[in-house]
């Protein structure tokens, strides 16, 4: 397994990025200066080997990026709070006017892991509380898969794929999302990525399952 980047790493990248792929590409990111218009939107966990731009081979300015621990969107709200990923999703839908969202979910992911083993119940914030309760979101689908399949590796692969289902459920609670999709404006998706095999799998709304994209 290679090394991991330091920061000094990550400086010596830049100026390789700066002579290379900056300079090459110097136009688009004049253009890309004046604003922004990417057509779809990633919804993608924090995870460190999961980057959608890496994935989807993308050049900047295609995609309107939001990651976070396990890929999850939460339910419509009005309480007050910082709510961080609906003020993304509100920005890309009715700002920027995506025509797609793409949820993506991945396999080894931490935070699906944590909801389903949950090994930080009852702890306190900054000591893990912030962990299960942001993974409580799983809470439900947990139920059933634990029910179904234990909490073994089984488990854990199918609780990954409720993680993307229960995102697109809650997109949908959200007002802007329904009503651009009966307009035909906009379109929701379902993906997951096997980091060990690197396969992507989209979901099929009509059999609820998913299937490897052919390479």
């Amino acid at each position: 397994m290679p090394d991991t980047a330091s920061f000094d790493d990550l400086i010596d990248g830049y100026r390789r990025f700066r002579k290379q792929d900056w300079s090459r590409q110097r136009a688009r990111w004049s253009e890309l200066a004046e604003g922004q218009s990417p057509k779809v939107m990633v919804i993608a966990c924090s995870d460190s080997r999961v980057d959608p731009a890496q994935i989807f081979d993308v050049s900047p300015g295609e995609i309107f990026v939001v990651r976070n621990v396990a890929n999850l969107v939460p339910p419509f709200e009005t309480t007050p709070g910082l709510h961080g990923v609906s003020a993304a999703l509100e920005f890309a839908v009715t700002q920027l006017n995506v025509s797609e969202v793409i949820v993506m979910g991945h396999g080894a992911c931490g935070g699906v892991k944590a909801a389903l083993t949950q090994p930080f119940a009852g702890a306190p914030p900054g000591q893990g509380g912030f962990i299960a309760n942001w993974m409580s979101q799983l809470d439900e689908a947990r139920e059933r898969v634990v029910a179904e399949h234990g909490t073994g590796a089984e488990a854990t692969h199918a609780l990954e794929l409720e993680c993307v289902r229960v995102s697109l459920r809650n997109l949908r609670t959200f007002p802007c999302i329904p009503v651009r999709e009966a307009a035909g404006s906009l379109r929701l998706r379902g993906a997951y990525f096997a980091i060990a095999d690197g396969l992507l799998h989209l979901h099929d709304e009509a059999s609820d399952s998913f299937s490897p994209v052919e390479a």
